[in-house]
């Protein structure tokens, strides 16, 4: 990929030199995260964005520089490769402009036009074309024979064959996909007989909007109507318009010729232009829509995999249940299991004594730090019955998304063999409070619960870019080498699930590592995969202080000499802010370690093996448990649960996250929720909507706070001029559907 080094940097505006060492490096095996931790001197401190950006654009490059090869030997194999075409060539830079030159060369299926040049009609097409004045009956009926019946069917025929010449012309492409990109719009219509089957669809049953305009989440929802056989969809300029523009291109007169150049040209643009461009326009804004979702869903995932943990704790986690029970599991520090109950506190068969006494009990047996409650079916209630119980500990409802999930999977299968899917649910949740990066890691990340359209969407490219957030979020955190699991290893740089594996049978033969030079004692792992992997691995209580910090072995020496130079021992430079500050760094650099890696090194010493995250806090929610029990003008706390590009949802306590149209989460203009808010954030909410048939609540976050001094004065001086929000992030309740159906409405 180095050859294309030079057309990535002009096309990221990125340095030559940094995108070479860059694709080196992805060349030589290194890993995005690996790349932008420990190769910064080299890179010049591009970060993971920047890396897969170049990743990314090296590889269309290549692609593109295939498919350019491909055309440039199918042209000439054809004979018809001439020095102006090889110019279009070389100078073209996207694929359209290549597939635009290559269309009239193009194998295709039979065509009117390639009918009528068998039956000998372009001497005729192109006498029409010439449109100089000529007996236009008479030229034609030259032309009739056994398969040409009268002088129409010569004419039609001449018109196919100036009808596809018109649609391959690139010039002429390029004309109508400018048009089409201007002024184009995506239009949609319910099928008759289809309103009421269809009703979720309602906002699309006489719907347009531009395309230059329209939101992903829009396009996703129109694309579903329409694959599901609900909604018409049709994405076009005003025909009248583009007529006039390829007119303009081809007519040289005003005569009978013409006329017939005039025909061609709108058969032309209603039977191959029109349908070609707005198949490619669909797919363009499909793909524009599936990034712009799949980004929301990624940023969503990062922010989820990197809430905030407990710790090692013991902890008492309930699945709950109405008629079934809850299920109760004890979790030691390390979130092994060791015990497992039942209780019964609702509906008839509740037993409140019984399981008052069981819960004090195992409160007071294992030193229970915390209770983790499963936020789904009767969560609240569970909350509230434990609460009730006063114990002094913390409750938290953790999301139990996905829970389910894990608790069917091969994953839950193998860790808990022997104990059945409520048991591995409740362990799931238990976990996902100690550390919820290290257990959400095993379940499909589409099963989370967060996203937007997320099944709408490429499902290859998804999986791409989710896994790619998964490696980052754990690779920033680093991982445990002695308690992690072969799931969270995996994701480690380097590590797979093969090497993965064998670390954990490593530390089960041989017991734990006390230094990261052990790791090249575990099979298959060998000196490339421990430069990858070695810096994001943690040994706590080890042989050497820095094994516990995100310095990588690579640079020990350098660490050591530091200590020597300042005259104090290593044990007591780690952690002294003071003394690491005092040191020179530009003094250590040479042709190995360059001043970024120095300052990463000194961030560490400061505060070695510091978890980004911070410490998880106990929510309280207002003393509501089902939406029959929310009332307009309302004002309650609540938790984002889920961002999306219409809107935030947010959980208050009750079976529905109600949902916060962008409109109204802030006091300034915003176009996406993410300005401002983060996935776990707590918020005050104002109760706008109550619609109980459907389950739907609608929420505001700026009614609940003062509109700033300043704000307020603008908004009176300009009122006349305000702009009003782009319909882009007009959608309504109506657009989160499938969510809301999705994940509460079973």
């Amino acid at each position: 990929m180095l050859t294309f080094s030079s057309s990535v940097s002009g096309k990221l505006s990125i340095p030559e030199k940094q995108v070479i060492a860059v694709l080196e490096l992805l060349d030589g095996g290194a890993t995005i995260p690996f790349i932008a931790r420990y190769r910064k001197d080299k890179t010049g401190a591009l970060d993971e964005v920047q890396i897969e950006a170049i990743q990314l654009e090296a590889k269309f490059q290549q692609e593109f520089d295939a498919r350019k090869t491909f055309i440039e030997k199918t042209i000439t194999g054809q004979g018809k490769m001439t020095e102006a075409l090889q110019e279009k060539i070389n100078k073209s830079t996207t694929l359209i402009e290549l597939e635009d030159i290559y269309l009239p060369y193009k194998p295709k299926r039979k065509t009117k036009a390639q009918t009528a040049r068998e039956n000998g009609l372009e001497p005729l097409a192109l006498l029409i074309l010439a449109q100089t004045h000529i007996a236009l009956q008479t030229e034609a009926s030259v032309y009739v024979n056994d398969k040409i019946p009268d002088v129409e069917a010569a004419l039609q025929g001449a018109r196919d064959i100036i009808a596809e010449m018109v649609n391959e012309n690139a010039e002429v492409r390029a004309r109508m996909r400018k048009l089409f990109e201007q002024t184009a719009k995506v239009q949609s219509k319910i099928l008759n007989g289809k309103e009421t089957e269809g009703i979720k669809y309602k906002d699309y049953f006489d719907f347009s909007e531009p395309v230059f305009k329209i939101p992903s989440h829009r396009m996703l929802a129109i694309m579903r109507g329409f694959m599901e056989g609900f909604l018409r969809m049709s994405i076009s300029p005003e025909e009248e318009t583009a007529l006039l523009q390829i007119e303009t291109h081809y007519l040289k007169a005003n005569n009978e010729a013409s006329e017939q150049v005039k025909k061609a040209i709108k058969d032309a643009f209603r039977r191959l232009l029109q349908p070609s461009l707005e198949s490619e326009f669909r797919v363009a804004l499909k793909t524009k829509a599936d990034e712009e979702a799949i980004s929301v869903f990624a940023e969503n995932l990062r922010q989820l995999l990197l809430s905030s943990p407990l710790g090692s704790k013991k902890i008492l986690a309930i699945d709950p249940g109405y008629r079934t029970g809850c299920k109760v599991v004890i979790l030691d520090e390390k979130g092994e299991l060791q015990k497992t109950d039942l209780i019964f506190v609702h509906e008839k068969n509740f037993k409140l004594n019984d399981a008052e006494q069981k819960i004090r009990n195992y409160v007071s047996q294992y030193g229970i730090q915390a209770f983790a409650i499963g936020d789904g079916t009767a969560g609240r209630e569970t909350e509230h019955f434990i609460k009730g119980l006063n114990t002094g500990l913390p409750v938290f409802l953790v999301n139990e998304d996905g829970a389910s999930i894990y608790s069917a999977s091969e994953i839950a299968r193998e860790e808990f063999p022997d104990q059945d899917i409520t048991v591995r649910g409740a362990v799931s949740i238990g976990r996902r409070l100690m550390d919820p990066l290290a257990e959400l890691v095993k379940i499909d990340a589409k099963s989370i619960g967060v996203g937007q359209y997320q099944h709408d969407v490429n499902q290859v490219r998804l999986k791409e870019k989710l896994d790619q957030t998964v490696i980052s979020c754990v690779n920033a955190v680093g991982v445990n080498l002695n308690t992690a699991g072969k799931y969270l290893l995996s994701y480690v740089s380097g590590i797979g699930p093969s090497i993965a594996e064998n670390i954990v049978n490593y530390r089960k033969e041989k017991g734990r590592f006390t230094n990261r030079k052990q790791l090249k004692e575990v099979p298959r792992l060998g000196d490339k995969a421990f430069e990858q992997c070695a810096g994001f691995l943690r040994i706590k209580n080890g042989d050497n202080l820095l094994d516990e910090s995100g310095v990588h072995p690579e640079s020990y020496k350098v660490v050591e000499q530091m200590s020597e130079d300042a005259g104090i021992a290593l044990t007591e430079m780690i952690g002294n802010e003071k003394i690491v500050n005092a040191i020179k760094l530009p003094q250590y650099v040479n042709e190995n370690i360059g001043l970024h890696t120095l300052q990463d090194i000194a961030r560490e010493l400061k505060k070695p093996g510091l978890d980004p995250r911070s410490e998880a806090q106990a929510f309280e929610f207002a003393s509501i448990y089902s939406i029959e029990d929310v009332s307009v003008d309302m004002i309650v706390p609540g938790i984002v649960t889920n961002l999306t590009r219409f809107g935030a949802f947010i959980d208050i306590g009750v079976k529905q996250d109600g949902l916060v149209h962008v409109s109204e989460i802030a006091h300034k203009y915003i176009s996406d929720p993410g300005e401002v808010l983060k996935l776990n954030d707590k918020v005050t909410v104002k109760v706008l909507e109550v619609d109980i048939p459907r389950k739907r609540i609608a929420l505001s976050i700026k009614q609940t706070q003062e509109i700033p001094v300043r704000q307020e004065q603008h908004r009176k001086t300009h009122q006349p001029n305000r702009p009003k929000g782009p319909e882009k992030t007009s959608g309504t309740m109506d657009d989160a559907l499938s969510l809301l159906k999705k994940k509460f409405g079973k």
